[in-house]
């Protein structure tokens, strides 16, 4: 589950800023500039790019006054100028997306941005491929933009062969393909049933498996692998999206757990259509598809084919000519007691050997597979997270690793397994890095608690060589106001119940003596999203603690980036360890002399809205208030790749669903629970809300609720996130959870 931490979130880490001379008194930060233009982050450029010589440096920027608009920028890395490729207001349409670009969109969490959202470079360098409101464009670097398609259908998942002499997209469930200017045809057949789709990845892959391709050139532009999806054994969900003045009703194909999953194959076709050869997956269906690349050197397509218990991949090897396959090798869990986390951090080398991320033991960290044999290249506890980038001619990769649990940073080591992995970046930051596709020049962002997002270029030993965004707090920087009232974090550890030590991160308000203050309570607790960080968090945790409440998060036993074992006590028993690590955060809360022990409120959005129904099932009377964002209340509902991974199957493992869910238990919710849902969320389906709205009130159970039509899982927005945040103070202030008042 990709659960997104939407608008009634916080982000990964509080903010930090340094400092600053408290001349006069800084401005409360309100939820409503929170969320307005521009962003109190700075610039927040996305898919940075370099172009194939190297020369270019193209991203997507967002707009000072509106900030979920995204145009195509270009950096001459010669001159060190800026220019707008394409301005996206100027060249869309405006007009609706088609349901199933929005549905991708939610999949790939950019719903809610505007403009440009992805680009392609052409292979020559000579333009960029844009998809905009529908239809298809080539922008040049000399200004001069072409239009490709204009139809009334959306080209979906649009893209260029690897040499550039193609353009493809899907069109009516059908890939088409045609030369870049000219027409474009369909390659897949015609008259198929309406449950059959190529060259799109289906529901998990995209929501689950970070997989949002569904077709694959081959590096010589002869061939494509495409996808071949029959959804027709896949339960029918009828998901109502309420709005504001209507309701929309789509039959969706859900593959719930312990249900029917689509049914995928895999065929090679030509560019015009012909010499359709299926691809030999093995006998049993119920798999999944991982994975799919070819070869450097175009001679085979490598598939990586997961069980549906997802304790196994299979890599398969597969002749292009014929479909033939054969296992080149198997991956399998570091425990009997685990799972297979799927990663794209890995790299098909020209030699034919291959460089690849495993937990084998224990931690994630990269080895060399060549002739047959493993050669471990990183270790130790610290897990290596990304693989950034190759550079094949000198014999390197550079990845991230984590760094003292709290940070990330990038590294560079030796493809051969000798020496020590070299430090690339500024440990007084965390950061994330990409590079192009030759490993000549790298890419880092970083922020830390006293900085806000920067990024700059770099020459491959880390040395930087110029700035894309500096991003300083300063003059006219949208969030320089508020920088003399910021409070700085404080972290540290608690032990679990096991003696492991769980990192938490603390934000104070200015503190009366002898006062004691309420607690913002917030937590996510499910597998992946690592909260407490030293890094730049935004300015939301910062507007909670302007209210005068102690922002506290905790990451329990279950989330990312501590290895194996860390991660596996939520294995077939979700909501037990995780409930249990934030109750012993809430007890070391009520030890501190400063908090009011009557005052801890919980807060959670989709894992995390499920964990604040657990807690307060759990331990009535510990928390003085629960906020509950779009939570998954019965793991029956939610998709099978998700939950199948960490519950096993519903069908086997009835137990442990029925013990993981919030229904059985909800009537023993005693203290005052707020439940927010969009009502047309597509992912933490509105089910979910409705079934423990009627056990509560068929139990004559007390809740408040609050309800937004139109909006998905993410419900978020200049006046809707205003609109969150202030009711859910609201909601504590009507319970009596409130800072003591000021003499």
């Amino acid at each position: 589950m990709r659960f997104i931490l939407a608008a009634a979130t916080l982000f990964l880490a509080a903010p930090a800023m340094a400092e600053a001379p408290m001349t006069e008194a800084a401005p409360t930060l309100t939820f409503e500039r929170v969320f307005a233009s521009p962003s109190l982050d700075g610039p927040a450029p996305r898919q940075v790019k370099l172009s194939p010589d190297g020369r270019f440096l193209t991203l997507l920027r967002n707009r000072p006054e509106e900030r979920e608009r995204y145009d195509l920028w270009g950096y001459d890395i010669e001159t060190r100028e800026w220019r707008m490729l394409v301005d996206s207001a100027k060249l869309g349409s405006g007009r609706e997306l088609s349901e199933d670009e929005k549905m991708q969109r939610e999949r790939a969490r950019v719903g809610s941005l505007k403009g440009i959202i992805s680009y392609q470079w052409a292979s020559d360098g000579a333009g960029v491929l844009v998809p905009l409101d529908g239809d298809l464009f080539l922008a040049r670097l000399d200004g001069t933009v072409t239009r490709l398609t204009d139809t009334e259908a959306n080209e979906l998942n649009p893209g260029l062969s690897s040499k550039g002499g193609y353009v493809s997209f899907v069109r009516d469930r059908r890939l088409w393909v045609g030369p870049v200017g000219g027409e474009t045809q369909p390659v897949t057949p015609a008259g198929e049933a309406e449950t059959i789709r190529w060259g799109e990845a289906e529901f998990v892959a995209q929501e689950e498996m970070h997989r949002l391709q569904g077709y694959w050139w081959s590096p010589d532009d002869r061939r494509i692998v495409v996808q071949r999806t029959e959804e027709a054994s896949v339960g029918v969900v009828t998901r109502a999206a309420i709005g504001a003045t209507g309701t929309k009703v789509f039959d969706q194909r859900y593959p719930a757990a312990g249900t029917d999953n689509a049914v995928v194959d895999l065929y090679v076709i030509d560019p015009d259509g012909g010499n359709k050869i299926k691809v030999d997956l093995g006998l049993n269906a119920d798999i999944y598809v991982a994975r799919v690349d070819w070869a450097p050197d175009a001679s085979a397509i490598y598939v990586q084919r997961q069980d549906r218990a997802q304790t196994r991949i299979d890599v398969l090897k597969v002749d292009p000519a014929t479909g033939a396959s054969a296992i080149w090798f198997t991956e399998k869990a570091a425990r009997s007691d685990y799972w297979i986390n799927l990663t794209d951090n890995y790299r098909f080398l020209k030699d034919g050997s291959l460089l690849w991320w495993s937990e084998r033991d224990g931690f994630g960290h990269f080895h060399r597979f060549a002739s047959g044999q493993w050669t471990q290249l990183t270790r130790g506890t610290s897990p290596t997270t990304t693989l950034v980038g190759l550079d094949e001619a000198a014999g390197t990769f550079t990845y991230q690793a984590v760094k003292d649990v709290l940070t990330q940073q990038v590294y560079r080591a030796r493809l051969d397994g000798t020496g020590e992995p070299e430090l690339l970046t500024d440990p007084a930051f965390t950061n994330a890095a990409s590079m192009d596709g030759k490993g000549r020049l790298l890419y880092v962002t970083r922020s830390a608690p006293g900085q806000p997002p920067q990024s700059y270029l770099a020459t491959p030993d880390g040395k930087q060589v110029a700035w894309i965004e500096e991003n300083r707090v300063a003059g006219e920087h949208p969030y320089a106001p508020f920088l003399a009232g910021h409070v700085v974090p404080e972290y540290g550890t608690i032990a679990a119940e096991d003696g492991t030590p769980l990192h938490w991160m603390m934000l104070k308000p200015k503190m009366e003596p002898g006062k004691r203050y309420p607690v913002f309570f917030s937590h996510y607790g499910g597998p992946g999203p690592q909260m407490v960080t030293k890094g730049w968090g935004g300015a939301l945790a910062q507007a909670i603690v302007d209210r005068g409440y102690i922002y506290f998060v905790l990451d329990n036993r279950g989330s990312a980036n501590r290895g194996v074992d860390f991660e596996q006590p939520i294995y077939r028993a979700m909501g037990g360890a995780e409930v249990r690590d934030q109750k012993a955060g809430a007890e070391f809360l009520k030890s501190l002399p400063f908090v009011d022990p009557a005052k801890i409120a919980t807060y959670g959005w989709s894992y995390g809205g499920y964990m604040t129904l657990k807690m307060l099932e759990a331990d009535p009377g510990l928390y003085a208030a629960g906020i509950a964002g779009a939570p998954v209340t019965r793991w029956e509902l939610y998709d099978t790749h998700y939950t199948e991974r960490y519950m096993g199957d519903p069908r086997e493992m009835k137990a442990a669903y029925d013990k993981a869910s919030v229904i059985p238990d909800a009537t023993k919710i005693a203290d005052p629970m707020l439940l927010i849902h969009g009502m047309a969320d597509d992912n933490v389906v509105f089910e979910n809300a409705s079934e423990l709205i009627s056990v509560l009130q068929e139990n004559n159970v007390p809740f408040e609720m609050m309800l937004y039509p139109g909006y998905t899982h993410r419900v978020s927005g200049p006046k809707i996130g205003p609109h969150v945040w202030n009711g859910i103070f609201r909601f504590l202030a009507a319970h009596g959870v409130t800072p003591p008042t000021k003499e």
